[in-house]
């Protein structure tokens, strides 16, 4: 009999969680794959609770529309998993007749499948394990970056060039947007796209791997509000003190992660008791990880073809590995695919490298030159307000 397949999503959606799932059936309907297609509901918790959905007989209409569909359509789950859960597992993919599983996800969700595998290959079960990148906070080891990083930076840069202009057009604000990344702060860092000459929004970054401080931030925001008035700060949700405590109380905590507070409220706060300037905090939050309109072109492609490779993979029993992406060039942007062993990236978190950080508060231009392919080009703006040198 044919082995069925099943196909799951873990952790935080992106706008482009879904391509991937796009390029995977669509590479199965190309090999002829025979089987059952199974998407538990809500990831890891609907293939415990066994609650899937049948994927096999999508139209091409309905895969064409999947395509450019942000969230996650067959829903996503932080579901933890333990001994006992992944036994269980086991028996459920026995019972379904799976040999082949597929997890979509961030390095925790690499971990849920490494450890099926593990477990598969415990049980000495026919089973094929391949993961399928995705994260937006880009914190997945040994890829060169992971589909969902790439329309968030694109998301970023765009607004707040948008914002620059705002606080330009009317310079009494300091305006602080705060970005996703808890522990890694390659979306911060992505704002410097917006950027078209020098002097231009933002203004200042702060990074989760840059310890705060708060007095020196307060000079900093002096200095730029002395130059140019208006000032734009971008800052990572996950700031810590050098203690390594968060400078805003966590207000809610789970077993694997911790919701900090509003850093953006907190030091739009300040900028107002200790300088008297007017301060204002935004945060896109989920509206930054799923808008559709901003998807990065290239994210999309990569998106896809990381579905791609992961079937491919699976259907030839290459096992216990997840689809990569390695950078062959940056001018001209060319990278290609690879097969990453699972071990190398269960719970492994790459955050921003210190290298890529210049004075604290920016980054280098080694890290523009590798974001740049990764984004969209900026919309191109006029201003005549700025000043003239004399």
């Amino acid at each position: 009999m044919e082995k069925n397949l099943i196909i799951a999503h873990g952790g935080a959606p992106t706008a482009v969680i879904n391509a991937s799932l796009y390029g995977a059936l669509k590479k199965l309907k190309k090999e002829g794959f025979k089987g059952r297609v199974y998407a538990p509901k809500y990831g890891s918790d609907g293939l415990f609770n066994e609650e899937f959905n049948d994927l096999t007989e999508l139209s091409d209409k309905e895969l064409e529309i999947l395509k450019d569909t942000p969230g996650s359509a067959i829903g996503s789950s932080r579901f933890p998993l333990y001994e006992k859960e992944y036994e269980k597992i086991i028996d459920i993919l026995i019972k379904y007749n799976i040999g082949y599983v597929l997890f979509t996800g961030g390095n925790g969700t690499m971990d849920t499948i490494g450890n099926i595998y593990k477990h598969g290959l415990k049980r000495g079960v026919e089973l094929t394990c391949v993961g399928i990148p995705k994260t937006i906070d880009n914190d997945i080891g040994v890829t060169d970056h992971a589909p969902g990083f790439a329309s968030c930076a694109n998301y970023i840069a765009q607004t707040v060039s948008d914002c620059a202009q705002d606080v330009k057009g009317l310079p009494i604000h300091v305006s602080i947007i705060e970005v996703m990344g808890r522990n890694a702060g390659w979306l911060a860092a992505s704002s410097a796209l917006a950027r078209k000459k020098k002097g231009d929004a933002p203004h200042l970054i702060y990074f989760p791997e840059v310890p705060f401080d708060e007095d020196k931030f307060i000079e900093d925001v002096k200095k730029e509000w002395d130059k140019h008035h208006g000032v734009v700060v971008v800052c990572s949700e996950g700031l810590k003190d050098k203690n390594g405590n968060p400078i805003v109380k966590p207000i809610f905590k789970t077993e694997r992660a911790t919701y900090f507070g509003d850093v953006s409220t907190h030091l739009a706060t300040l900028v107002i008791e200790k300088l008297g300037i007017k301060a204002r905090s935004e945060k896109p939050g989920l509206i930054c990880r799923c808008s559709s309109a901003l998807v990065s072109k290239i994210d999309k492609e990569e998106a896809i073809l990381m579905g791609e490779v992961a079937i491919d993979a699976a259907l030839k029993h290459i096992n216990g590995v997840m689809a990569g992406i390695k950078r062959v060039s940056t001018d001209p942007y060319k990278i290609e695919p690879i097969l990453i062993p699972i071990e190398q990236v269960m719970m492994d978190e790459r955050v921003f490298p210190l290298e890529y950080i210049k004075d604290g508060h920016d980054v280098t231009d080694e890290f523009i030159k590798w974001c740049k392919p990764l984004v969209d080009e900026v919309k191109p703006v006029i201003s005549f307000l700025d000043k003239k040198e004399d």
